[in-house]
């Protein structure tokens, strides 16, 4: 008889299918398990399989009295209540650095996107202003990479990738982290003196109740009228509310985002904005991402229920 999972989030059942041929699954479709399946199903939960960024907290854990694994599809896990896992001897395991480089991608897009204020010209052309010779102050001249300073807060895989691809365009590059690394960057302790020196911020961090808001009002306005903010982390590291204000004021230049504070929805205040553009966090959302996701899935639930440690585990707070 295959080991049961418990899909805790909702996903797409293409996305699950590779799992669904080594082992029994349970879903939930993204509603609240109880309302689904009977205590008594429950009960019997080994193993759940969860987005980091789903809530996933003590009292959820007490529904699964024989709960001993929650693994994260992806490499996020700022949903699950560490604390509650180590009480309950639950062990946390993600998919570190699977999805990096398709992030980092993601972030160049968006910073190249704002900076060069694609969208606006894209429509500029499919309006006819362009053949009409119709003047547009969005379509002045726009600095370039090439010495363009920016700044990277979080010096993770991602954060390192996108480094690497600024590099790439002759721009300088700063960061920010808990950490100091031997990596020809130039480093800042404290995330106000790298936005006082950058024109961009890319936001890399990993979330978690210390970044919450990091990114406010005082910090945009250190960017200043030509500075840009780029998030690829978690919605919740920017104050969504001192955004607005200093997109709408232009005390920043603009914004590229693909992840928001309450998803799936990004504010109107926000689509509303020309020097603003959107994702719906699609950073990991490539062939080649998914199935390193799954991979690293696979390991850590195959070397649960064969009473191994998990090979992608978060280590407890």
């Amino acid at each position: 008889m295959a080991d049961k999972v418990l899909i805790y989030s909702r996903f797409p059942k293409t996305m699950m299918a590779r799992f669904a041929e080594r082992f029994e699954l349970l879903d939930t479709a993204g509603k609240p398990a109880r309302e689904v399946f009977s205590a008594d199903q429950l009960a019997g939960i080994r193993a759940l399989l969860t987005a980091g960024g789903t809530p996933l907290g003590a009292e959820a854990m007490d529904l699964f009295p024989k709960l001993g694994a929650i693994v994260c599809y992806g490499t996020g896990y700022d949903g699950v209540d560490l604390k509650a896992a180590a009480a309950r001897n639950i062990a946390v395991g993600h998919s570190p650095g699977a999805n990096a480089a398709s992030v980092a991608d993601i972030a160049m897009i968006l910073m190249l996107a704002v900076t060069r204020r694609i969208l606006v010209a894209d429509q500029y052309v499919r309006s006819g202003d362009w053949a009409a010779s119709k003047q547009s102050s969005m379509m002045r001249p726009h600095a370039g990479m090439a010495g363009r300073r920016i700044g990277i807060y979080g010096m993770g895989e991602i954060g390192r990738k996108i480094a690497a691809r600024c590099a790439a365009f002759e721009a300088e590059i700063g960061y920010c982290s808990r950490s100091k690394y031997n990596l020809p960057y130039q480093y800042f302790p404290a995330l106000e003196a790298l936005a006082d020196w950058c024109s961009v911020l890319m936001v890399a961090v990993r979330a978690g109740t210390e970044t919450q808001h990091v990114l406010n009002a005082d910090i945009l306005k250190r960017l200043g009228a030509d500075g840009y903010v780029v998030n690829v982390s978690r919605g919740s590291v920017i104050d969504e509310k001192a955004l607005v204000a200093a997109l709408t004021d232009k005390s920043i230049a603009g914004a590229g985002l693909d992840v928001f504070e309450k998803e799936p929805h990004a504010p109107d205040a926000l689509t509303a904005l020309p020097n603003v553009v959107l994702t719906p966090h699609i950073g990991g959302h490539t062939v080649e991402s998914h199935v390193a996701m799954q991979d690293c899935v696979l390991a850590n639930l195959s070397a649960f229920f064969e009473g191994k440690p998990l090979p992608y585990g978060v280590k407890s707070p």
